[in-house]
């Protein structure tokens, strides 16, 4: 491990180890703005200028159509536009401000592709990507997206149930977690960021990854993944924060203990193994109860988080008997 966790409070990464903190500047005097209430028509042009890709972000496109059919998954509110849901994201491997996956990711090469299968399964695979994507038609899932730094997002997906792969994978019986390992490729990632534990990883509890809500993702917007919002192939969570939803998998590997994450890792009291939405448990460094959501109106507006991110129906019944609070 590059960086280490004690169980002292005072041992624990700071936040400028974690992101640059000019960076973190930023993001705390967007975040005041947009809470406030203060965007004028002046501030409002100061903050253009500082969140590039969000306001005025690019609206060139080059990706290939990928056919799928509408999901009962979905939902009705209105979808963040294309541009900014591919210019205002997180990927730390191709930068750490949200304009930056979209400036570098360009350098990924999607092709050739191939996915390991490892750890507690009846046997070890190794899959082509195209084999992945054809396995089962794929459906259009319009979820809301919601990140740990208060910022959420309307998507249209377009992938298949997480838990028709995992049975393609046949774990065994004893494993009860899978984990989902990234790319990590200096050539093709020149602006990796140091100090962290490369490559990427995030987990689920084999439960979690069976809820038909999880999606093995593969295209956004009826278009193939942009590099970087995570192609070729992804999973998104949409009753979890973000940073749950490991981009460019590499690898799947299933266990019977609770696997390593990334961000867990780093700093286990900002970033919960579980981390589902729950706006009853701030984070450390700020509320979870409002969400700023991005979507056509000229500039972000504060709505009320909901518990699950509105998916408790499906997914609440996973948690039964947990102290969410403890376990978040």
């Amino acid at each position: 491990m590059l960086l280490r966790r004690s169980e002292s409070r005072d041992s624990l990464l700071r936040s400028s180890d974690i992101t640059p903190q000019s960076s973190f500047d930023r993001f705390q005097r967007q975040r005041r703005l947009f809470l406030s209430g203060a965007v004028t028509i002046g501030a409002g042009a100061v903050i253009a200028s500082r969140i590039p890709g969000l306001l005025s972000p690019s609206t060139t496109v080059h990706a290939q159509a990928l056919p799928s059919t509408a999901s009962k998954y979905t939902t009705s509110e209105n979808q963040t536009p294309f541009a900014k849901a591919t210019h205002y994201n997180n990927f730390y491997e191709f930068g750490t401000d949200k304009s930056d996956p979209a400036k570098n990711a360009h350098t990924l090469k999607t092709r050739p592709w191939t996915v390991q299968v490892t750890g507690m399964v009846k046997k070890p695979l190794t899959l082509d990507i195209d084999t992945i994507l054809k396995y089962r038609p794929l459906e259009s899932r319009v979820y809301r997206h919601r990140c740990v730094e208060a910022w959420s997002m309307v998507i249209p997906w377009d992938g298949y149930s997480l838990s028709e792969f995992i049975n393609l994978c046949q774990p065994l019986p004893s494993a009860k977690y899978v984990q989902f390992v990234s790319l990590v490729d200096r050539k093709q990632m020149p602006d990796l960021p140091g100090g962290y534990d490369w490559p990427y990883s995030e987990g689920l509890r084999l439960d979690e990854a069976m809820n038909p809500l999880a999606l093995l993702t593969f295209g956004c917007y009826g278009q193939v993944l942009p590099n970087q919002n995570g192609a070729p192939v992804r999973v998104v969570m949409p009753w979890k924060y973000g940073f749950k939803n490991a981009k460019s998998i590499v690898r799947f590997h299933f266990t019977d203990k609770q696997p390593k994450t990334t961000w867990n890792e780093i700093n286990a009291q900002e970033y919960g193994f579980y981390s589902n939405v729950n706006p009853q448990v701030d984070h450390p460094r700020w509320s979870q109860a409002h969400e700023r959501r991005i979507d056509s109106s000229a500039f972000p507006h504060t709505i009320p988080t909901q518990m699950f991110n509105g998916y408790a129906d499906q997914v609440a019944s996973l948690y039964n008997g947990m102290n969410l609070k403890r376990s978040y």
